[in-house]
């Protein structure tokens, strides 16, 4: 777990002598946190793990003692079951200059094999060349074999690489899914999604049988399928907002290591897979701040941009994919 761990704070955040490094953990991660903890300490004297409270649902708020202590990090970890990396507790300790690394679900074997040993560095170009491509379009179609069909507008929103590296003040990652995402402009996004793959929160995991969201003008209106997919539908009618339906991101996941096994921050990172978040959007440069944020995965994708298409069957389209092309026949 250690050599894990030093992964994290010595490649992935780079943490430097006397930062202050702020592990926000709760009873389910403070495996995680210790080790995390023993390896910054190698780097600095200034480590601090504060326990949180149990959220009763992703995206929920962390306590006000919690969110204060991730305000004053200049490095911040989070290892908790319950994520809150969509809270305005996270988008204030960002805002005010912490590196985040975002470790929802990271459980102690995610520290010895998986994604966390990908090679972040070659894999950057192309997160960031994902990130150009969604950053400079307006129309997008995504489909899958599944049967996905959505088509939403991304005019205007900002991309978010995530590459698994944390190198300058407001810098925020998830780790060890290399993604890449934006936010749709709300009331676009129209069609079908089709989960085939997994809903990686809360208690879903794999799915047994495809779940299918029917969305229009921005929302999901209809949720379909079998017992997971009726579990999901009454969670979110519980709720008692509107907003929990917006459909807050498209996202791709660039790390070739990471298995899908129903863990968030693997699933969320297997390479060839696309997903769509649905509830909170505001961390990712949208405007809906709800009461919670899931994603939805799905194999196989294809990705339109302006009609050009740029991801086949999971395949990028582009040069900078070539290391993992070549990695995978080799």
């Amino acid at each position: 777990m250690l050599k894990g761990a030093r992964r994290l704070v010595n490649v992935c955040a780079n943490v430097q002598a006397g930062e202050e490094v702020v592990i926000v953990t709760d009873f389910a991660g403070h495996k995680v946190a210790e080790a995390v903890a023993a390896a910054a300490l190698e780097r600095t004297d200034n480590v601090n793990i504060i326990a949180m409270p149990p959220r009763s649902i992703d995206g929920e708020e962390p306590t006000k003692a919690v969110a204060a202590a991730m305000k004053s990090a200049d490095v911040l970890f989070t290892p908790v079951r319950q994520s809150i990396t969509h809270t305005y507790a996270t988008r204030s300790a960002i805002g005010g200059g912490a590196r985040g690394i975002m470790l929802s679900q990271f459980n102690p074997n995610m520290l010895v094999t998986g994604g966390i040993w990908a090679d972040f560095e070659a894999i950057r170009p192309l997160c960031f060349k994902v990130g150009e491509l969604l950053a400079n379009c307006d129309k997008v179609h995504l489909t899958t074999p599944a049967g996905t069909d959505l088509r939403l507008g991304l005019k205007g929103r900002p991309a978010n690489p995530h590459c698994g590296l944390v190198r300058k003040s407001g810098d925020f990652t998830t780790v060890p899914n290399i993604e890449c995402s934006s936010s749709p402009i709300e009331g676009t996004s129209e069609g079908v999604i089709v989960v085939d793959a997994s809903i990686p929160y809360y208690g879903i995991g794999l799915v047994s049988e495809p779940i299918r969201f029917d969305v229009s003008k921005g929302r999901v209106t209809k949720i379909s399928g079998g017992y997971q997919a009726d579990f999901l539908d009454q969670l979110l009618g519980k709720q008692g907002d509107p907003a929990v339906y917006n459909i807050a991101q498209i996202s791709f996941g660039l790390n070739p290591l990471c298995p899908m096994e129903g863990v968030m921050l693997h699933d969320e990172g297997v390479y060839g897979t696309a997903h769509i978040g649905i509830g909170t959007s505001v961390l990712l440069g949208g405007e809906v701040k709800t009461l919670t944020h899931f994603d939805s995965l799905m194999w196989k994708p294809t990705l339109s941009l302006d009609d050009k298409v740029v991801l086949k069957d999971g395949h990028w389209l582009v040069p900078e994919a070539d290391v993992i092309h070549n990695a995978a026949a080799a």
